[in-house]
């Protein structure tokens, strides 16, 4: 019998009945409603990422732990992981030899082309060897920066491979491991890419608070080094930005999400369209995706599905795969909070057609589907296949 994942909040029930304590209590410790949290608890309600950081909270457990994950299971993946750790861990003592510029430019470029089309899997085969043979060649290079960048952009596709798959505390340590990268490169950039990454992990975690005086700190230590506005300059700050907007909003900072937004506007409309640096995206379209996220994180599911309509049809120039499947979960969670659920279940369906990996793990994703599903139990084929590729059902 093949084993289930329970998504948020199947998890809050199961762990908050475990634990002995009342739906009344909890809400109350959580500072949400005693009516929310049945709602959420039954599937009638998708639980949002604040709610599940304030729950968690509550509870005294990581919002790891609530999410959940398919990739939970002993077996499943698990021999790469410790792997990835081996390399992590062994970050000033790398195993591998300094291959030719040429192969490690390649394989550098395949990483970042896996990450962005969101095959996690198949980049975390990759990354130990890779982390290996970058961190050899920049010890061999000496101080220079530009292999140093390398090394911390290796450990950005880390990072994004950890934190997609649950792996909290690997993710962290991955982080760590980039700043002390960055740190040898003398870069802004380097070190603006990692700070957005460190904001990530404070996001994941439901800190809101701190994920933003990360960026607003990476944002002042970043404009005082500025000298001029290259798209690589652009990028980096934009994406700053972007980060501010997500932390923001889910900080239910109005205030501050249209200050991020606006900001990240004035540097989209420098770029013609979006660009992919250093494992970051910036551009026209992916910060009208992040206003529509906002608005979904706000509580304006209607502005966020007007927006989403013309994108769900034909995604802006220059995204990815990364970007455009979180287009279509943030399309799936306006929708949903629309009622509209053959809408909600549509854009599930394209999350799933253009980027499956990151359908199968996103926690909003498995928690729209886990209510649809309850909603229709077997009604709907489709919904039955989507929750058993995520582990739901």
């Amino acid at each position: 019998m093949e084993r289930t994942h329970p998504a948020a909040g199947e998890n809050i029930a199961l762990l908050r009945r475990a634990r002995g304590i009342g739906q009344e209590p909890l809400a109350a410790r959580a500072g949400v409603s005693a009516s929310l949290l049945r709602k959420i608890e039954r599937g009638d309600r998708a639980a949002t990422p604040p709610v599940v950081a304030a729950i968690a909270r509550a509870l005294g457990v990581s919002t790891q732990r609530l999410n959940g994950s398919p990739y939970t299971d002993p077996e499943e993946l698990e021999t790469q992981l410790d792997s990835l750790r081996r390399a992590v861990r062994r970050h000033t003592l790398p195993r591998e030899d300094v291959p030719p510029p040429e192969g490690l430019a390649r394989s550098l470029s395949r990483a970042s082309a896996l990450r962005a089309d969101t095959r996690y899997g198949e980049l975390l085969e990759t990354l130990p060897t890779l982390l290996g043979e970058v961190t050899a060649s920049a010890l061999a290079a000496g101080g220079d920066a530009t292999a140093w960048t390398q090394v911390a952009d290796v450990y950005g596709c880390a990072y994004a491979v950890a934190h997609r798959m649950g792996q909290a505390d690997l993710a962290e340590t991955i982080v760590s491991r980039q700043a002390w990268a960055a740190l040898q490169t003398f870069s802004p950039v380097a070190s603006a890419a990692t700070a957005w990454n460190e904001a990530g992990v404070h996001q994941s975690a439901g800190d809101y608070g701190d994920g933003l005086a990360i960026v607003d700190r990476a944002i002042s230590t970043f404009e005082r080094g500025l000298t001029s506005n290259d798209p690589e300059s652009v990028v980096t700050l934009g994406s700053l930005h972007l980060r501010g907007v997500v932390l923001a909003s889910r900080h239910k900072d109005k205030g501050a999400t249209d200050a991020h937004l606006a900001k990240a506007k004035q540097l989209a409309a420098r770029l013609e369209e979006d660009q992919l640096l250093h494992n970051l995206t910036f551009g026209p379209g992916n910060t009208a995706l992040y206003e529509l996220a906002a608005r979904v994180e706000l509580g304006q599911p209607d502005l966020a599905w007007e927006m989403a309509e013309p994108f769900s049809r034909r995604p802006p120039k220059g995204l990815r795969p990364s970007r455009v499947g979180r287009l279509h979960i943030d399309a799936a969670r306006a929708r949903l909070a629309l009622r509209d659920h053959a809408g909600a279940e549509e854009s599930l369906s394209a999350a799933f057609r253009v980027a499956p990996e990151m359908a199968r793990l996103h926690p909003m994703a498995r928690e729209v589907l886990r209510v649809l599903v309850v909603a229709h139990q077997r009604a709907r084929p489709g919904l039955s296949d989507m929750a058993k590729r995520a582990g739901l059902r």
